[in-house]
């Protein structure tokens, strides 16, 4: 459902090392791994457990990273790490990026400008894989920016792993550049939109990094 608010507070999101909102995936399999490995000792059937628990343990650590950026200047940058997946003009003069984000990727999304959150409308459906042309109909949050550019459409398409995608900020959101904007969990697509007379600076297969990768030329 779209959020509604009045007022347009700062942003304030957490820049710790662990993603806001993985904590329903993270601490089940930290608590298990933990547990098994305080029971291997006296107990066999554990020590099978723990070798398996640990190295879940340790890939939910890894994917729900939230590593600090340096961001980019620049007009618009990427708001996810990934690879280019289409360039695709689009019928009202603006031009689509797609950015596919495998599971080894961050999965924490940026704000590609400065700005302010116009509206987050959360749409149901599948979940197909996110390489897929279908992926377009997936479960998805639809992000407005009103910015210096005038209105930005960025969107994030659940996968066909990830079941949520979590906004961090809601509509009336004050926002600057590169700052954290939500999170997608495991493999999935964010689609932004350049609008008419901005020229593309990357190219289908290139490696993007969010807050880093200029996506637009001067």
């Amino acid at each position: 459902m779209p959020h509604s608010q009045t007022s347009a507070p700062r942003a304030s999101i957490p820049k710790g090392r662990l993603a806001r909102g993985a904590s329903p995936w993270l601490l089940p399999t930290v608590a298990t791994a933990a547990l098994s490995l305080l029971r291997a000792r006296s107990s066999k059937r554990a020590a099978v457990v723990a070798v398996p628990a640990t190295a879940l343990a340790a890939g939910m650590l890894w994917f729900f990273r939230d590593p600090e950026r340096e961001i980019t200047q620049g007009r618009v940058i990427s708001p996810a790490d990934g690879v280019v997946q289409s360039i695709m003009p689009w019928k009202d003069g603006r031009t689509r990026v797609a950015i596919f984000m495998s599971p080894l990727n961050v999965h924490v999304n940026r704000a590609p400008l400065a700005g302010t959150v116009t509206s987050v409308e959360h749409i149901p459906g599948g979940f197909v894989p996110a390489f897929n042309k279908e992926s377009e109909n997936n479960e998805r949050v639809v992000w407005h920016f009103d910015t210096e550019l005038g209105d930005i459409e960025m969107v994030q398409i659940a996968g066909a792993v990830a079941r949520r995608i979590v906004p961090y900020v809601p509509q009336g959101t004050k926002l600057e550049q590169g700052e954290r904007i939500g999170l997608i969990r495991f493999g999935s697509r964010v689609d932004i939109y350049l609008p008419e007379g901005v020229d593309v600076a990357v190219e289908v297969g290139q490696a993007t990094t969010a807050g880093v990768t200029r996506i637009d030329r001067d």
